[in-house]
């Protein structure tokens, strides 16, 4: 680590390899290896929304936005998501760094804490740990190189993490289909106990309800669309040479360790009951490799479940870390000091955010154990989605954003992901609205709090008669 831009984008010299390993393992997490799974074993065929879903956020991000994002932020030799978006809008005020930096250092503890969460979960239920033993565990081994090494650190263990991953979620389901008999015995036995789960729609057809669901699972996808976390690999990749062959990797990733999970737990509720998984269905890949699987390899999966989990929580805390001191503390307070010096800055206020990651992750298994582990993380990934991805796509497509639009989408999104979780459901309960609640509850989060910031993002720029004089300079310099 010479400077933070080792620190925080590797440099900027990395090969195609890492980048699509690394950007798939940090955009995965344990929502993948036991959320995905356990959904998979909860409703069937119908997760394969969320894998089309994410097959098409994934080509989205590599194949259209990636190479232009990766040209600009070279021009604007920028570090950071922050750092791209205030030079693109010239906001010389700082104001769109700090929503930007502001919205990340809510979000990702948040979304860290979750899989500080799913550490002890998975802990438990491997090895029969108490949770908050395995919490620790989990932690002080992402604490040992997240610290020191930085960006590189992660995406190297990304590369050998996502490969870890990508096998066990292919190998698993293949044994548990020679287990059971072949795919017609699967078939067999789910059609007489669980037809619904042979179904797209999980037997109900096409009704509203449905639709909605369909919806709020292919819509876990936009998330790819400009997430710090997942676009800071393209800032980190060695030139745009490097893009295509990239998208292939990750595309084939995705394809084979996304089916791969809604497989094992559907073909795990054919060979298990809820009962067997403690009433738990994110327990379904720790109880099936260890019911299938000699000791030593059901060992491989306990290390696989944690990769998922480290892959995310360090990456997380790398952009958190940036946002707090590249786009506050540098760039915002005290612009005079070089690069060279803030690395063991960097260093220490990752310290301390993993520590304050660490204390959500124990709430929530104080409070909330019970709930699973899917739609926890899936509202930390929705909160970042909502406030960043309707901005960064615009900014690449849409030559009539202006910062103020900017600004006002990111906050919109931002409190639209909080109300739309918290406050509609019980305004529309007061209204009498039962339909309207199930409704939101089907269709999730992400991709109402996306809406409504894309929305006020053109709403405000084409009011804005000032930004859209200054616009004009701008687009004529990038061109």
């Amino acid at each position: 680590m010479h400077d933070i831009r080792d620190y925080y984008a590797g440099g900027k010299k990395l090969g195609f390899i890492n980048v699509a390993f690394s950007a798939r393992a940090t955009g995965e997490s344990a929502w993948l290896l036991l959320g995905l799974t356990g959904t998979g074993f909860a409703i069937g065929l119908q997760g394969l929304w969320i894998v089309l879903g994410e097959l098409l956020g994934v080509g989205i991000a590599w194949f259209w936005m990636a190479k232009p994002f990766k040209r600009l932020t070279d021009q604007y030799d920028s570090v950071t998501i922050p750092d791209y978006l205030e030079s693109r809008f010239r906001d010389k005020g700082h104001g769109l760094r700090l929503i930007a930096a502001g919205a990340l250092l809510v979000f990702v503890p948040i979304y860290a804490g979750s899989q500080v969460f799913a550490t002890g979960k998975a802990f438990n239920a491997f090895l029969d740990m108490n949770h908050y033993l395995g919490a620790t565990i989990g932690f002080l081994v992402v604490l040992l190189y997240i610290t020191k090494g930085g960006f590189i650190a992660v995406v190297w263990s990304d590369v050998f993490q996502g490969l870890l991953m990508v096998t066990g979620l292919v190998v698993l389901p293949v044994i548990g289909l020679l287990e059971i008999g072949g795919t017609s015995n699967i078939l067999d036995t789910l059609g007489s106990g669980f037809s619904s789960h042979l179904s797209l729609t999980a037997g109900q057809g096409w009704t509203t309800l449905a639709i909605f669901q369909t919806l709020g699972f292919a819509a876990i996808g936009i998330g790819f669309l400009g997430s710090p976390q997942v676009f800071v690999r393209f800032i980190s990749i060695r030139d745009e040479d490097q893009i295509n062959k990239g998208a292939v990797v990750a595309l084939t990733w995705t394809l084979l360790a996304d089916t791969g999970a809604v497989m094992i737990g559907l073909v795990g509720r054919g060979l298990f009951t809820d009962a067997d998984l403690g009433f738990d269905q994110d327990n379904i890949l720790p109880y099936m490799s260890q019911a299938l699987l000699l000791p030593f390899f059901a060992g491989v999966y306990i290390a696989m479940v944690l990769s998922a989990i480290m892959s995310t929580i360090d990456s997380l805390l790398v952009v958190a870390s940036s946002s707090a001191v590249r786009d506050y503390w540098q760039k915002t307070r005290h612009p005079e000091i070089k690069d060279a010096a803030l690395v063991k800055l960097s260093q220490q206020v990752t310290l301390i955010l993993a520590l304050i990651s660490f204390a959500i992750g124990m709430g929530i298994l104080l409070y909330d154990i019970e709930n699973g582990v899917f739609w926890i993380i899936i509202f930390g990934w929705s909160g970042i989605a909502a406030t960043f991805c309707p901005v960064v796509i615009l900014s690449l497509c849409w030559s009539k954003l202006t910062a103020l639009g900017a600004k006002c989408a990111m906050v919109a999104g931002f409190l639209s992901t909080i109300l739309f979780k918290f406050a509609v459901p019980s305004l529309l309960l007061a209204l009498g609205w039962q339909n309207g609640v199930t409704y939101l509850g089907a269709l999730d989060v992400l991709l109402p709090a996306f809406l409504v910031s894309a929305l006020v993002a053109v709403l405000v720029s084409v009011a804005d008669n000032k930004g859209q004089a200054l616009l004009q300079g701008i687009h004529e310099e990038v061109a």
